[in-house]
Formats: structure tokens, C-alpha cells, sequence
């Protein structure tokens, strides 16, 4: 499955096919897909005393990950980097919690509020030992990049995820880099917690993606480290020519050093291949003629 979109469009990276709830799973949460809800906890943690009740975590529960990565990196031949992933600590935390998708995260957040901080902060450190495990072991199985997805960041208040969350988020990256060596990127997406990017910029990641919320420009006044974004996924409906000066209108605000084109968020089901093909493609091309020099008409822009 990692190989397919990759043998159908002009790809520069893989990204291994796999979920960011494998850990939770190997903790000896049951996970099931519901359909119309999606993942859903059939039994998500209530108090401190169900953290006793999680199963050791172990790499060797998520060996399927790491052999599909070898696979993968057999079928790639070298042609382009292949990315690994986990789930963020908190994101983590609020599926286990809130026990599925939810507009407010509002039981896990009261975890993080409680009187007692030891109970959300043991949930974190577990948390945050295991992603520092299966990334470790991902860049090990042959992943040339790991990205960390706190995919419900924008939850947080500036001074919870920075207070709370933040110190994770640097330990991670930080135990990674000692395990792994400086030649392996990584990544952060802390989705919709654009506010919180001076502290953002200051984790240690060596790539932050940002959401499509956040002009480009704005974001590079915050972020001296690459970035990576942030096209709304949803101007992918769009017709090839407006597709085209969205992509434009994107590469010209971004430039093109210390950038990587992408999406702002997960390509949704329903979307046509071909529209993906002219994101690539116009990606490609715009960005051949920036570097190379050429005039890139911004009259052409998306109105």
C-alpha cells in the first residue's frame, strides 16, 4: 500500500502505511473501526488506577510496522526517502481517554487539569517512552525520516501545551537524535496550535508542518528550522488551473529553501487521483522554474 501512490505519482518520499494507534494497541488497548465514528477504544481509561491495568510496552508487539518498513525499503530500491511515524504523546493520550475522536477532548483535558497532575503526567511519560521506542526502532527497520503527529495539539491552550506537553515533545526528540544520529530528520505536526509556534520553534525538531490555517509567511516570521505544509487538502477539488495558482500562490509565499511542499493535514478519502497528480506535478514544475530562476507570473493567482 505505501508503494502504490508512489509507482502513480511523481512522489519525492514514502510514507510507511501504518497508524498512529499501533501504541496504544500494543499496550493492550482494543481498538475497533466504527463505521460513520471511526477508531474507537472499546475501553478507554477513566482513572489513575487504569494505567496499572495497561499492558508492559514492547517494540517487539509492533513487529509487524518495522517488517512492513523492510519490505517497503525492498520495493523503493533507493528511489526515495521513506518516512516512519508515531502519534504524539498527547494525541496519544486523548484517543486512550476521550476513547475515540471528539470535538473538545474534554475528559482527557480534565486529566491534564486534575488536582492530581501525577495521573495525566504518568499517562504522558509512558506515552512518550514507547513513540521514542517505535521511532528508534522504525529508523533501525530502515526509515530515512520520522515525523511526530500531535494531530489534536490545537486542543491545548498556549499554556498547557507549552507547560504540559512541550517537555515531552523535546524529550522525544531529543533521546531520538542520541539514538539514531544527526543524519535522521525530524519532524513535528502539532496541528491547529499555530499560536504556540515561538515555543514550537524552540523543541529541537529539525522540520515543523504547519496546518493550511497559517499563512506561510507568517509562519517563517516564528520558524527558523524547515518547514513543511500546508495546502487545504480540500483545494484538491478544485479545477486544474485554480489547483494550479493555489499551488503557486503557496510555493511563492513559502520560497524555496528550508521548504517542503505538502498538504496541511491527510488527503481524504473521496478525492480524485488525478487532482493529486496536478498538485505533484504543478509542485514540480513551479518550483523547477523558482530555482531555476525563471519569472513565476504572481498575477496568476487564485482569486
Amino acid at each position: 500500500l505505501t508503494v502504490q501512490p508512489v509507482e502513480r505519482f511523481d512522489l519525492d518520499a514514502a510514507i510507511i502505511f501504518s497508524d498512529i494507534l499501533v501504541i496504544p494497541q500494543a499496550l493492550g488497548m482494543t481498538c475497533i473501526m466504527k463505521p460513520g465514528v471511526g477508531p474507537t477504544f472499546e475501553k478507554p481509561l477513566v482513572s489513575k488506577s487504569d494505567l496499572e491495568e495497561l499492558a508492559p510496552f514492547s517494540v517487539s508487539k509492533l513487529d509487524y510496522v518495522y517488517e512492513g518498513i523492510k519490505e517497503t525499503k525492498k520495493l523503493l530500491k533507493n528511489r526515495i526517502p521513506l518516512i516512519g511515524f508515531a502519534g504524539g504523546p498527547w494525541t496519544l493520550m486523548s484517543y486512550m481517554v476521550d476513547g475515540m475522536t471528539s470535538k473538545t477532548c474534554s475528559k482527557s483535558k480534565r486529566w491534564m487539569y486534575d488536582e492530581d497532575k501525577t495521573k495525566s503526567q504518568d499517562l504522558l511519560k509512558l506515552l512518550s517512552d514507547a513513540v521514542v521506542e517505535h521511532l528508534v526502532v522504525q529508523v533501525k527497520a530502515g526509515a530515512n525520516f520520522v515525523q511526530v503527529f500531535e494531530s489534536n495539539a490545537g486542543h491545548l491552550s498556549p499554556m498547557m501545551f507549552n507547560n504540559a506537553v512541550a517537555p515531552y515533545l523535546t524529550d522525544i526528540c531529543k533521546r531520538v537524535r542520541d539514538a539514531v544520529g544527526d543524519h535522521i530528520p525530524i519532524a513535528l505536526y502539532a496541528k491547529g496550535c499555530n499560536n504556540c509556534l515561538p515555543a514550537i520553534n524552540k523543541l529541537g525538531f529539525d522540520v515543523v508542518s504547519i496546518d493550511w490555517l497559517l499563512d506561510p509567511e507568517i509562519a517563517r516570521e516564528f520558524v527558523t528550522t524547515t518547514l513543511q505544509g500546508n495546502m487545504d487538502p480540500c483545494a484538491l477539488y478544485c479545477e486544474k488551473e485554480d489547483l494550479e495558482a493555489i499551488v503557486r500562490e503557496m510555493l511563492l509565499k513559502f520560497g524555496t529553501r528550508r521548504y517542503i511542499a505538502n498538504l496541511g493535514h491527510g488527503i481524504y478519502p473521496d478525492m480524485d487521483p488525478e487532482h493529486v497528480k496536478w498538485f505533484v506535478d504543478a509542485v514540480h514544475r513551479i518550483s523547477e522554474d523558482m530555482i531555476g530562476g525563471k519569472d513565476v507570473d504572481e498575477n496568476l493567482m487564485y482569486t
